[in-house]
């Protein structure tokens, strides 16, 4: 009994977290992330592809640049993979925030704009928490989905504008 309360505070805590996350992204980076909502909404197979094939080229590249440095002994090519993993997760995470708004949008269509990312991230993560459907189903196709969003999104009108 104990351990199913701890599991449904952890779940309560982690909602919580992740709506209070998304929410400051939003309030930080609202254009980033409308842009990143936009490409997730308005072509999300082409935001899947894209973040499944950088997730993979990219992954590829850290994985032999650590591999590299472990045969070498070399530790000075673990610093670009760190560069590479950073990037990669800054990416992925303002993706997310896009999908958790294109969420929060579609739940509560006609509530308060500043409400929806956390609304949004709320849904998004007690749905990836769903044991198995979640884990390997759901949890895997949002990170894509937001970080192929996210690198279209750059890639739109420039990088910055």
């Amino acid at each position: 009994m104990t351990d199913v309360i701890r599991v449904l505070g952890l779940l309560l805590v982690g909602s919580l977290v992740l709506a209070a996350f998304f929410a400051v992204l939003a309030a930080l980076f609202p254009d980033r992330l409308a842009r990143a909502q936009s490409v997730a909404e308005r072509s999300p197979g082409r935001a899947l592809v894209v973040g499944l094939i950088n997730g993979i080229f990219v992954g590829a590249i850290i994985t032999a640049l650590l591999a590299l440095a472990d045969w070498t002994g070399i530790q000075l090519f673990v610093v670009p993979a760190l560069v590479l993993l950073v990037l990669l997760a800054i990416a992925a995470t303002l993706g997310l925030g896009g999908v958790a708004q294109l969420v929060g949008g579609r739940l509560a269509p006609d509530g308060s704009p500043s409400l929806r990312p956390a609304l949004g991230g709320v849904a998004v993560g007690l749905a990836c928490a769903a044991p198995f459907a979640g884990w390997f189903g759901l949890l895997p196709y949002v990170v894509l989905l937001g970080l192929g969003a996210c690198l279209l999104s750059l890639f739109e009108r420039g990088v910055m504008g």
